[in-house]
């Protein structure tokens, strides 16, 4: 099944909010947190750390870090969800977030094979 990246965007934030993910909208723009927006080739889902998180991260001894470990954590999560509900997901290195692309992926059914 393919999707158009405005459809995409929906169903991508719906199943984030249903597992219980804080997804910010259009009107919450400089706001830290989870976002999912509309590029050509899908949806981009990013994460932005509280400028709260990244000082503390950083004074941390040792743990310099932390923040991108955080970033790690979080865009696993969502990748592992959203590839377990059918989707292509990469990882962007030069946009910092996961595209999730307009064709989904099925996965096998394990029963009767």
């Amino acid at each position: 099944m393919s999707y158009i990246p405005a459809e995409l965007v929906s169903r991508v934030s719906s199943c984030l909010i249903q597992a219980g993910f804080h997804v910010l909208g259009d009107a919450d723009r400089g706001i830290p947190g989870l976002r999912v927006t509309e590029v050509s080739a899908g949806a981009l889902v990013s994460w932005t750390a509280s400028d709260g998180f990244t000082a503390l991260s950083r004074d941390q001894a040792g743990r310099a870090t932390s923040h991108d470990s955080m970033r790690v954590i979080v865009q696993a999560a969502v990748a592992g969800l959203l590839v377990q509900l059918g989707h292509t997901v990469t990882e962007m290195s030069d946009a910092g977030g996961l595209m999730v692309r307009t064709e989904a992926v099925f996965r096998r059914s394990s029963k009767g094979s």
